[in-house]
Formats: C-alpha cells, structure tokens, sequence
C-alpha cells in the first residue's frame, strides 16, 4: 500500500501545485479550465503509476474534481479552506492506495523501486517549497495591508523559499541543529526592523514562525516516509 501511495501522492503534489498554474487556479470555476486540471491530475496519475486504463485513477480524477468544485461553491478562498481541501484530497488517495494496493506492484514502474523514494523526496520538496509559500501566503495575507513593505518586491517569497528549502535540507541530512542557527541568523538580521516597527515585527515573526514549521512538519513526514520505502542511497536515514 506504501508503494501506491507514494505514487499517488507524487501525483497528486505535480498536479496541485506544479502543473496547476496561475491562470487555471483563478480559472476554475469555468468549466474548461475545470476539465483541463482534471486532466493533469489523471495524466499525472498514469505517468505515476506506470497505470493507463485503471478505473481507479479515474474515480481518484473524480473525486478530486468534486472536492475542488465544492471548495470553490463554498468560497473557501483561506488558509482554512486550503488546509480541509488538502485533507479532503489526502482521504481520497489513502483510500484509492487501500482498495487498490496493487496499482504501483502491477504498473510499468514495478521494476524500478528506486522511483519510490525519488518521488517521495520530489513530493516533499513541492510541499516545503509551492504548497508551503501558498499556505503561507494564506496565513499572512489579512495582516499584509496593514504594514508597509519597503523590501525588494519579491524578496518575502524569495527569502521564505529559501529558508523552507534549507530547513528540509538540513533535516533530511541528520543535522537538525542547524535549523537552529537558521532561526538565530534571521532573528539578527531582522533585529534592526523588529525595534523600530512592533506591527512589521509581529508580522515577520508570525510569517517566520508559520514557514519553518512548516518545513519542519514536511521534512520529518518525508523522513519517515523514506524509512518504510526502498533505501536511497543519498541520505543515511534513520527510522
């Protein structure tokens, strides 16, 4: 199950956040653009799998149609709506992986377990870095208009993909410690802001606070997902 599941998952994180562009996330509620991610969504499962016919991966393409479609009748345009919208999806991939263990061990791939941690160390880069930036964003954006930002324009975006990418990096690689010292070098070189300004400074903490947890949460999920999958012979990793 593991196997299909990682496979799955995989899938769906290139469908959501890496093939879903701009135009077709603020395009969803026309019914082409509807057709069209679930469409990737489907292609990215068969590329996946290694399965093309399978009457799984299209019921899988269909209840992932109807959760995006209810999300967007609901107007659950928060971080609320993205957190139960995510879980939603989640549900229906482990109960696709329980029903239909075989997907992975019966599709093209079968002879390649070497793909399984590939695509769980892939999946978990997209979550730090694509899912987290849009979580992020979601989090901090009722707070945006009420701070001025004299930064470089997408030096906030820049700076959180860089240090989500770094956090998972480190953990990945044994060395937890030094998230620590990430923490400490940005608390100095924020230090200047945080004393002149209460409100940016609350706000950057809030953004900092939310960002590495979060690449704290994925890096430990996909450390532990790779210790039930084929080793990977890049990190010595520990159950």
């Amino acid at each position: 199950m593991i196997e299909t599941f990682t496979a799955l998952f995989f899938a769906h994180v290139l469908a959501d956040f890496v093939l879903q562009t701009a135009w077709i996330n603020a395009q969803k509620h026309r019914a082409g653009a509807m057709l069209l991610h679930g469409a990737l969504v489907l292609l990215a499962a068969q590329v996946a799998t290694g399965q093309w016919a399978s009457p799984w991966l299209l019921g899988l393409t269909a209840a992932h149609v109807l959760i995006d479609m209810a999300k967007i009748r609901g107007g659950f345009h928060h971080l609320r709506g993205f957190l139960a919208d995510q879980a939603a999806h989640m549900v229906t991939l482990i109960v696709v992986a329980a029903l239909a263990p075989g997907l992975w061990a019966t599709g093209a791939w079968a002879d390649l377990p070497g793909l399984l941690p590939l695509m769980a160390l892939a999946s978990g880069l997209v979550v730090v870095l694509n899912a987290g930036q849009y979580a992020v964003a979601l989090l901090m954006r009722p707070h945006g208009n009420r701070i001025r930002n004299n930064g470089l324009s997408d030096g906030g975006r820049q700076i959180g993909l860089l240090e989500r990418g770094l956090i998972f990096a480190l953990i990945l690689m044994g060395q937890p410690l030094g998230v620590g010292f990430l923490i400490a070098a940005k608390s100095i070189l924020r230090f200047g802001t945080a004393t002149r300004d209460q409100r940016t400074a609350e706000y950057v903490i809030i953004g900092t606070l939310a960002s590495f947890g979060w690449a704290i949460l994925t890096a430990e999920a996909t450390r532990r997902a790779l210790a039930y999958l084929p080793p990977l012979e890049i990190f010595a990793l520990n159950p």
